[in-house]
């Protein structure tokens, strides 16, 4: 479990007089043993965002720890919606998941099903809205202007202006309250490395959210990465853990004849 720091005061007698410092603050540990406690506190009804793209680069024990807890209602941000047997596809089976906001969820039947029957809540935003209000919640932004979606449903209910002759509609930054990403490399002060499209959303969801949970595939000591190839400092990442068994299954494969 995480480990809380108490403040250490230095006291001492310097010519004659008695002092007491300022407090010292311990490094935080930020390291868990598993999925199981990095997720413990992620109850009913939370938002989560939910790195990777595709089935690249998801956090799967995450998601299967949070299959195991049966926690339900939950709101889940990411660019996919798994498919039927694994990624978010296996919260989708359980009826976890009460609201879908997404750009990509073609591979997936049962959020079809789900989606038709009325009993799952959807928003689909176009993809490159979908990472620019993530990426404006880090900054700290609050809304931006695109041209995307406008003259269709998207655009229904938002405000729209007109810039240089061109209209564009108004999107609010999206927050939530844990984000679960995973990388390749990181260390015990929470810096990650991603690979490729692994990258995708996870260095943006890193920063939109209130607590970041790192699942890894090598978990080092600090010291060990190139400070180059740092793609999130610790700063953003409250948990890490190494992740296992991990099945990095592929969507779709095409083979050329």
């Amino acid at each position: 479990m995480q480990i809380k720091n108490e403040p250490t005061y230095i006291t001492g007698v310097n010519k004659n007089q008695s002092f007491k410092c300022l407090p010292q603050i311990l490094p935080m540990n930020k390291v868990f043993t598993n999925a199981d406690e990095a997720i413990s506190d992620i109850q009913d009804g939370t938002v989560i965002m939910l790195g990777g793209f595709g089935l690249c680069g998801i956090p799967e024990n995450c998601i299967l720890a949070l299959v195991k807890k049966r926690i339900k209602h939950l709101t889940c941000i990411s660019n996919n919606a798994g498919i039927d047997d694994f990624g978010l596809g296996l919260l989708l089976k359980t009826r976890q998941i009460k609201k879908m906001i997404s750009s990509y969820v073609g591979e997936n039947a049962e959020f079809e099903r789900q989606l038709l029957s009325g009993e799952l809540e959807v928003d689909l935003v176009p993809q490159g809205t979908l990472a620019t209000r993530i990426q404006m919640a880090g900054m700290g932004i609050p809304a931006f202007f695109t041209p995307a979606g406008y003259g269709t449903e998207i655009a229904e209910q938002k405000e729209i202006r007109e810039f240089n002759g061109k209209q564009y509609l108004m999107e609010h930054a999206l927050h939530a309250s844990f984000a679960l990403i995973k990388a390749w490399k990181g260390d015990t002060m929470g810096n990650l490395v991603f690979r490729k499209t692994t990258r995708n959303l996870s260095t943006s969801m890193a920063k939109a959210a209130e607590i970041t949970i790192a699942e890894v595939e090598t978990l080092v000591k600090p010291g060990e990465l190139d400070p180059d190839a740092v793609h999130v400092a610790g700063v953003y990442v409250h948990r890490i853990f190494q992740g296992t068994n991990y099945e990095k299954r592929i969507e779709r494969k095409t083979i050329k004849l």
